[in-house]
């Protein structure tokens, strides 16, 4: 089990908007720094002021140009489906989650009381959609240029990783071409979602041959899909590999 993270004690607005633009290395109008920051439980507490949302779905455009851009160029020799799994491989929650923890975000974001009850400070989805509002609110703020060396300052080193990752890359593509590869149907996906609208969680189950094999959780969609893929290939690589091994000691057998 992963170490309890402590909530930080600065915040923005509480003097660390300072701090937190000298770990981001960017200019940023301090009004939209501070709306990028804004969480929707914070919003909702305060009386429904405007939230980080926005800003974030701008920002997950701006990231998604800028690193597709960066493969297409280094890449040349790559076919497409090979870039898909590169860029979601760097765009995932995950992967933003452990940037904005390098970051130590999770201390200047405004969230609500049960937020910080549920140690939201430290939740991938929390903290991965607030790198993209920071993204968005750079955007606005310097233009493409200002925000492709800030994604690149981010995102550059999982880039140059991405290409060793396998699997990894996108749970449900690599899912659905081992199912291919041993004669199974496509993968099913069901959801259902629980929560308020500020809260949303949302499950996802998958399934082969009407069997389910992955469950996942996330604060969105495609996140609990990803989840679930990523068992529901664990599971299927386990059982292909059980069977080639049980072949090969029979196939053995008989010689």
């Amino acid at each position: 089990m992963p170490a309890q993270r402590e909530r930080p004690d600065t915040q923005a607005g509480a003097g660390g908007a300072d701090v937190l633009l000298e770990k981001l290395g960017v200019r940023v109008d301090p009004e939209l720094l501070v709306l990028a920051l804004t969480h929707r439980s914070f919003a909702h507490e305060a009386g429904g002021i405007p939230t980080n949302e926005r800003l974030e779905f701008l920002g997950d455009s701006v990231l998604g140009f800028v690193v597709t851009d960066a493969l297409y160029r280094d890449h040349a020799d790559l076919p497409e489906g090979e870039l898909a799994k590169m860029r979601a491989a760097t765009v995932s929650q995950r992967s933003l989650a452990a940037i904005a923890r390098e970051l130590d975000l999770g201390r200047f974001i405004l969230l609500g009381k049960g937020e910080l009850g549920t140690r939201g400070y430290d939740k991938d989805s929390i903290l991965s959609d607030t790198v993209e509002a920071i993204i968005g609110a750079v955007f606005l703020s310097g233009g493409i240029d200002a925000a492709r060396t800030f994604v690149h300052r981010l995102v550059d080193a999982t880039l140059e990783v991405a290409a060793d990752l396998g699997a990894g890359l996108d749970w449900k593509t690599s899912l659905q071409e081992l199912a291919g590869e041993l004669g199974l149907g496509a993968p099913e996906y069901r959801w259902e979602a629980e929560g308020p609208a500020h809260a949303r969680v949302f499950t996802s189950h998958v399934a082969l041959d009407g069997e389910v094999l992955g469950t996942g959780t996330g604060s969105a969609k495609k996140h609990a899909e990803q989840e679930a893929a990523e068992h529901a290939y664990a599971a299927l690589r386990t059982r292909a590999d059980d069977a080639a091994r049980a072949s090969d000691a029979s196939a053995g057998g008989r010689g």
